[in-house]
């Protein structure tokens, strides 16, 4: 467990952990002397010369006084050195997030993530001051009472030497079975936050259906999952930790036995059996601390090694030798693209695409749900890595652009939405925090963001609320909007940016792009082809590959895939109610 513990804290948390470490084993090893000390102790208060007790006494005062003040130090020290753990495992848990890709987030690994940044990290903060001073002392102090048994009974000393990878297998015997079960209860509890979480999330899609919690069967059977792990830790964790218990009860009653015929043989004095008998049950207890402190140290190292395994997620790769766009065009050269779910199924998201974004032009992405539309926006960003082909921006391969210089070039507005607890004022600032008046104006002027801002009575003061939950999904679509035009990046990609908005809004919106279009590369991927019909090119993708490119008179004409849709477009415009007729 300390070799996970040192493996998640890096170098920063390894330096206070060492003098934490040297504290309670000083400690812990003070503590078998002074034990160890009881023996000639004992043997000089209860043997033929009493007054010889007092240089032991004063050797067994002077090292209790000693283990005190480290003991109090370590106790101490394990608080501070915990609270000093936590900040640095969130500083590197923060600075593994900013280096994953993007596209490792997905809605499980980020649950996970949230776990282990909450939850776990509690726990590991707990560690030095509540795990790891029993630990140590119960695996030091015992080592130092065996070693100092050689200096009064060598006979004894053997044999505890020899019961001692006796009572080592059987601690591994237990701690093997409750690691394993453990796991597995680990893994059904967090199965059981998942589904509490998608649970509580969509109460308005349960409720609306009629599904109550007893009627929710992912949830039920994720509850049952984690109570049967509990049974099976319960059931199958018990007998190891028993049988450590006895195995130790056991060495005891042999000594004992063993004592008591050296005694009676006279080759053991009878204050000496005392004196021995009061170390050894000071060193069986030590032992059996040992099997308390390894169920806590065992459940700490499942917490650890999770930790560990995102620490060791390696990062997105980033160029050795950065270059510098020459402009903002945009070319896509035989891109093909999968994620691991899909290449299991052997199915391409994107298969051999190649297209180009001339710069300071606008150009529209259609097709079906599905067609791999926002994976060609991820790419441009470099979100994700393309499994074959080249994502080109000004001349320059994404990945050998600096990621600083990559996410100055592109901004993105995607359907979903998210906005920081705060005002709408800092929410848009988030893109250009030195932004002035006039620059938050324009961009509020060319989102519509203006109109929200008159309505609202504390205006660009505004609280939106945790995600925005304050603001209706038009107002925080055009937040968002005007977080990417304040922003100011030679490329925009605009994803279903216009789905919140209502008709008169997305007109206006549709206006201000075309404004855009003159000094930025646009890309507007949108179903609603009212917001696309002024496009310089439109591509339409279908099944992960280009199938029609052109304006949009000569597409509307050809009698393809984007005639038909814009037919279907035509037709529901044309749709009104009317009140009923009596």
């Amino acid at each position: 467990m300390i070799r996970q513990l040192y493996r998640v804290l890096g170098p920063e948390g390894s330096r206070p952990l060492n003098r934490l470490i040297a504290l309670q084993a000083g400690a812990a090893i003070l503590q078998g002397i002074a034990f160890a000390l009881l023996v000639p102790l004992l043997k000089a208060l209860l043997g033929t010369d009493p007054g010889s007790v007092w240089p032991w006494l004063a050797a067994f005062t002077g090292c209790v006084v000693a283990h005190a003040v480290l003991q109090g130090a370590a106790i101490g020290g394990g608080f501070s050195v915990g609270s000093r753990l936590s900040r640095v495992l969130h500083r590197r848990m923060a600075d593994q997030a900013l280096r994953l890709p993007l596209g490792w987030f997905t809605a499980g690994r980020t649950a996970e993530f949230s776990r282990l940044a909450g939850q776990s990290v509690i726990q590991v903060m707990s560690t030095p001051a509540h795990l790891l001073r029993p630990f140590i002392s119960s695996v030091l102090t015992p080592v130092t009472l065996v070693a100092a048994t050689f200096f009064f009974d060598v006979r004894t000393a053997l044999v505890l030497l020899v019961c001692t990878p006796v009572l080592f297998a059987v601690q591994q015997m237990s701690t093997a079975v409750m690691r394993r079960l453990d796991l597995a209860r680990d893994a059904a509890i967090g199965e059981s936050a998942d589904r509490v979480l998608e649970y509580t999330r969509n109460q308005p899609v349960l409720r609306a259906f009629g599904r109550t919690a007893e009627g929710y069967g992912a949830l039920d059977d994720a509850l049952v999952t984690e109570a049967r792990a509990d049974r099976r830790l319960i059931a199958r964790g018990l007998p190891g930790l028993v049988s450590f218990t006895f195995a130790t009860r056991l060495v005891f009653a042999l000594l004992l036995a063993l004592g008591v015929s050296w005694q009676l043989d006279g080759s053991l004095t009878v204050p000496a059996l005392l004196a021995l008998l009061v170390l050894l049950v000071r060193l069986i207890d030590s032992v059996s601390s040992a099997a308390e402190a390894g169920a806590g140290m065992r459940i700490a190292r499942n917490t650890l090694e999770r930790l560990g395994a995102v620490l060791d997620e390696p990062p997105f790769p980033q160029p050795a030798e950065p270059q510098t766009p020459s402009d903002a065009s945009v070319e896509f050269t035989g891109v093909t693209f999968r994620y691991d779910e899909a290449e299991a199924n052997g199915r391409m998201v994107l298969d051999d695409v190649s297209f180009r974004l001339p710069e300071r032009s606008m150009t529209a992405l259609v097709g079906p749900s599905g067609a791999g539309k926002t994976t060609v926006a991820s790419l441009i960003a470099r979100f994700r890595d393309t499994t074959e082909g080249t994502v080109r921006i000004g001349g320059v391969d994404v990945r050998d652009i600096a990621a600083d210089d990559l996410a100055a070039h592109v901004s993105l507005v995607f359907q979903d939405v998210y906005l920081f607890d705060g005002t709408i004022e800092e929410n848009v600032k988030l893109a250009a925090p030195d932004a002035d008046p006039a620059e938050l104006a324009e961009a509020a002027a060319l989102s519509g963001l203006d109109r929200v801002i008159e309505e609202l009575p504390d205006g660009w003061d505004t609280k939106v609320g945790e995600g925005g939950a304050r603001l209706s999904g038009g107002q925080r679509q055009r937040v968002s909007i005007a977080r990417a035009l304040l922003k100011d990046a030679p490329i925009l990609i605009l994803d279903e940016a216009t789905a919140a908005l209502d008709q008169e809004n997305e007109a206006l919106f549709a206006e201000a792009v075309r404004t855009l279009a003159d000094r930025k590369t646009l890309l507007v991927i949108a179903h609603r082809l009212s917001t696309v019909i002024h496009a310089d090119q439109i591509l339409v993708l279908e099944n992960g590959a280009i199938t029609e490119r052109g304006l949009h008179t000569d597409l509307v004409t050809a009698g393809g895939t984007y005639a038909t849709f814009w037919q279907r477009r035509a037709r529901a415009s044309g749709w009104r109610l009317e009140a009923a007729r009596s």
